[in-house]
């Protein structure tokens, strides 16, 4: 079973640095990544920095479209108004049936605000105690979700580059 997980950090840099880290534990044998994210938000912006860490997306990685379209949703559309943000209701209604729901969207957007940053992951086989620990002391705090399978393959077959 796959997991979106999102670590959420009280710097702008955090995400960018926690980056090394996933590499070594993926290196390890701790995480497989299938494809990541990073969200920077400098204090004063109106919108974050996104970037897809292509370093570490690996086999069966969502691409782009997914990112863009899940930031979008998360960061953007709130603010171009109500007319753009009923034309995306029901895509995002799509995102519930794979395990990305309203409340899943609402903590995020509540979390990632200006002056933090955020790493997204698309994740199997972590063990999760030992991908904690290099963040312990770090101020980072994890939100996730896990996905079934046939979410994640709805997923994989919504958002996977043709």
């Amino acid at each position: 079973m796959a997991t979106l997980s999102v670590w959420k950090f009280e710097d702008e840099t955090g995400a960018e640095q926690a980056e090394r880290v996933l590499l070594d534990l993926q290196t390890k044998g701790l995480i497989q990544i299938h494809d990541a994210a990073v969200v920077s938000w400098p204090a004063g912006k109106k919108k974050p920095k996104t970037r897809q860490l292509n370093n570490l997306a690996g086999a069966g990685a969502l691409g782009g479209t997914f990112w863009g379209f899940l930031f979008g949703l998360l960061f953007f559309i709130p603010l171009l108004g109500a007319a753009v943000g009923a034309a995306v209701g029901g895509l995002a209604g799509s995102l519930a049936d794979v395990g990305i729901d309203d409340s899943f969207i609402k903590r995020v957007r509540e979390k990632v605000t200006p002056g933090t940053s955020a790493l997204f992951l698309l994740t199997t086989e972590a063990v999760m105690d030992r991908v904690k620990e290099p963040f312990a002391g770090t101020k980072a705090e994890l939100l996730e979700t896990n996905l079934s399978r046939e979410a994640e393959e709805a997923l994989r077959n919504a958002f996977s580059p043709e």
